[in-house]
């Protein structure tokens, strides 16, 4: 019988939860062969067989939080497929009553505290139950469902210790659900949304995150995109959008001002001399920012064709841990949504990160005083000020203007 155990997943990730179970209990798998889907707080990845023969028992459920070096199945080399199930029962028909009666004390149930019996709950839950002697009957889940996990093992003991008046305060911060009194619907965060809410809160926090505003004038590119647009797209294979105008402008305005291209290490800043460009992308899971590697060594095709690789990676939940690494900078577009003016969050450790947004035709007085409608965006850039000084920060942001509103310029400075 052998085990199949989380393996060492990536240098930042040692725990997940079990999204999928790919196989089942009777099933034949092939060393190599994924059988369950990871969820992490970066991408979801699967986990394979190490050995071939026939899964003999799922120990982790659906939702369970495992890390790595977890037993999370088991499986016999020398096993039939589909026999599993179906052959245990004769099996146990033949036994003498007696020794039916035998192994009943050594069942798992019963080294649990009483009441455990019967009662929903993971496996970790249990073990977690036996270690801290809780009855998992007077344990409340969180789960809509009603199965307790390991949390909820956790909170009961806290809850068990704690002084009376620690638990009132408790109750007071946080209502229970029973306290409505109208319909509700409790949803857990995703492992991936949970870390996505602990960066955004750690970066207000750590960070002197300020935003300035600009705006740009879109004629020019639009009009460039509308000569340009056909002959590009018979040539290249992709369209010509707006991503690759704007990252070109970010790059030629980051050789200019580098400390937007830094991070903090400690007492020491970090400027980079490579231009590593986050694009955010908005997928069912939540928001993540895939990288476009040495965009100031791409063309306007490449950097399209990159953009449009990872937004068809992120959307199908193919995204690996390499497309989310080491970005300097990072471009975020709520125009797609509406948004007509937004503050984006940094994306830690970087410094730096702009945000575009929706073009409106508004009337704009021109350099010879005549008004004219024009298709105008909003640019903003927030910015941590540890390193970055308001000055700095602004003439970034009015580069990129002047780069955007003369597209020419982005093939020399881009």
């Amino acid at each position: 019988m052998q085990e199949i155990k989380i393996p060492e997943l990536a240098e930042s990730i040692t725990e997940g939860t079990i999204a999928e179970w790919l196989v089942k209990v009777g099933d034949k798998v092939e060393k190599g062969d994924p059988v369950v889907e990871l969820e992490t707080d970066k991408v979801n990845v699967e986990v394979n067989s190490e050995f071939s023969g026939v899964i003999t028992e799922i120990v982790q459920e659906e939702g369970a939080d495992v890390s790595v070096g977890d037993v999370i199945a088991k499986l016999d080399e020398s096993g039939t497929p589909g026999a599993v199930q179906t052959e245990s029962a004769p099996k146990q028909a033949e036994e003498a009553p007696e020794k039916k009666e035998e192994a009943k004390p050594a069942a798992p149930a019963a080294q649990e505290p009483a009441g455990n019996a019967g009662v929903i709950a993971t496996p970790a839950a249990r073990k977690r139950a036996r270690e801290l002697n809780i009855d998992l009957s007077s344990v409340q889940p969180v789960d809509p469902l009603g199965r307790i996990r390991p949390e909820d093992v956790e909170a009961a003991a806290q809850a068990k210790t704690a002084p009376k008046q620690e638990k009132a305060s408790k109750s007071a911060a946080k209502p229970a659900a029973q306290e409505f009194t109208k319909p509700v619907e409790r949803i857990k965060m995703s492992r991936r949304r949970q870390t996505i809410a602990k960066n955004l809160v750690n970066v207000q926090h750590e960070a002197a995150m300020l935003t300035t505003f600009n705006e740009v004038d879109m004629t020019a590119i639009i009009e460039l995109r509308k000569q340009r647009k056909d002959k590009f797209l018979e040539k290249h294979g992709v369209k010509l959008g707006f991503m690759s105008f704007f990252t070109k402008a970010v790059v030629g305005a980051l050789k200019e001002f580098p400390l937007l291209n830094a991070e903090i290490q400690g007492n020491e800043i970090v400027v980079k001399k490579f231009y590593d460009i986050g694009v955010a992308v908005s997928t069912d899971e939540g928001l993540v920012v895939p990288v476009v590697r040495d965009a100031d060594r791409l063309t306007f095709a490449g950097i399209e064709k990159a953009i449009a690789d990872l937004s068809k990676k992120a959307r199908e939940g193919k995204l690996e841990l390499s497309d989310l690494q080491g970005g300097t900078f990072s471009i975020t577009n709520g125009g797609i949504f509406g948004s007509m003016m937004s503050t984006p969050i940094l994306n830690a450790p970087q410094v730096g990160i702009l945000g575009m947004h929706n073009i409106v035709k508004r009337a704009v007085v021109m350099p010879d005083d005549t008004i004219q409608v024009r298709p105008m965006m909003y640019l903003a850039l927030s910015y941590d000020h540890r390193i970055v000084d308001g000055k700095e920060a602004v003439s970034f942001l009015v580069r990129i203007k002047e780069m955007l509103e003369d597209p020419e310029t982005l093939l020399l400075e881009g």
